[in-house]
């Protein structure tokens, strides 16, 4: 039985929600910054529409299933439903591709498509799929397809002018460094609009563990994977924070059990009930959003999470910078003291 049909579970239809409700901070401050690059914008819609748009369509009609009252009636219902709960005026094409790995992916700039794998759909109940799709919507919603197909442009511009960045090489790898960070941090925005399509933390949460363990959900302990998440963030020795970076550094999705992890602190914040209370940000407040406050709220997002960080090199950076201030503030009363006789 769907949940929309059981009166016991109703979720929340969040009215005019604005993608800005869900994205990450660090997403939001890039997206609101890049959303002002009108000519840019355009260009890419129209490059990508003129060929790679109408070739991702044709492969799609010609390779897989696409999701309909009569094909995947299971998988339509979800996905309406799901789009229904982020009052979205229209859902992307959805469709369903025959593979043995557990994925979803939104492709296209200019109209953006889902993809959902089989896998997927055989594994993951009915609101472990909503948050799967939700998360998908999430992308869709925000614009991540455009605004990454626009950075790859600017990288591959980039790279061909390595020789203007100062240190070359180093240079552009610093600019893609930067680059996945943010797809990371847009990974963990489609996770927070799942959670609200679902408005289940504890199948937001499952869907993670089959991620990570390919299904076994039987086998497996939700408070026991939420440790473990904390136990990788609370590194006791240096060098693991060390590889924890090298390991992530490049890679555009973060771990299933760190996403987990940020999901829980998410709702643990108050935010999560906030949206759902109706404290959210409006789409036709959209056109208002600033640079800067977006910026800002971006930055004490990172200051926030390294305050709080249990992180090895994170407790050296903060008890450095905390002797660094305790030896200034001492200096400056040795120098405030009047000169003795």
């Amino acid at each position: 039985m769907s949940e929309d049909s059981n009166p016991t579970r109703k979720r929340i239809v969040l009215t005019d929600i604005s993608s800005r409700a869900w994205e990450h901070p660090a997403d939001r401050g890039a997206l609101v910054a890049l959303r002002k690059l009108h000519g840019f914008d355009l260009l890419v819609r129209k490059l990508s529409g003129f060929v790679n748009e109408r070739m991702v369509r044709m492969l799609l009609l010609g390779s897989n299933v696409r999701v309909s009252e009569r094909q995947f009636p299971r998988v339509h219902q979800i996905y309406t439903e799901a789009g229904r709960t982020l009052d979205l005026p229209r859902l992307p094409e959805l469709f369903v591709a025959a593979s043995p790995y557990l994925n979803a992916s939104t492709i296209g700039v200019d109209t953006p498509r889902i993809v959902i794998n089989s896998a997927v759909l055989d594994i993951m109940d009915d609101d472990e799929l909503r948050f799967v799709l939700g998360h998908e919507l999430g992308h869709a919603e925000s614009g991540h397809a455009l605004y990454r197909t626009l950075l790859s442009y600017l990288i591959q511009g980039g790279t061909m002018l390595a020789g203007g960045v100062p240190f070359g090489a180093w240079g552009i790898r610093a600019i893609i460094a930067g680059l996945s960070e943010w797809a990371r941090k847009a990974e963990l925005s489609g996770d927070r609009a799942g959670l609200l399509a679902t408005q289940d933390i504890g199948a937001a949460v499952r869907v993670q563990l089959k991620l990570a363990s390919g299904g076994h959900l039987a086998d497996l302990d939700q408070t026991e994977f939420l440790a473990q998440a904390k136990e990788y963030d609370a590194t006791e020795d240096l060098r693991d924070s060390i590889l924890k970076f090298l390991l992530v550094e490049g890679q555009n999705h973060p771990q299933a059990v760190v996403r987990a992890g940020e999901l829980r602190k998410w709702v643990d914040s108050g935010e999560y009930a906030d949206i759902l209370a109706g404290d959210y940000p409006r789409r036709q407040q959209d056109r208002d959003a600033k640079i800067s406050e977006e910026a800002a709220a971006a930055a004490d997002s990172y200051a926030s999470a390294f305050a709080s960080s249990q992180d090895a090199m994170a407790r050296l950076a903060r008890d450095l910078g905390d002797g660094l201030t305790d030896l200034g503030r001492r200096l400056g009363q040795r120098f405030r003291q009047p000169p003795r006789d």
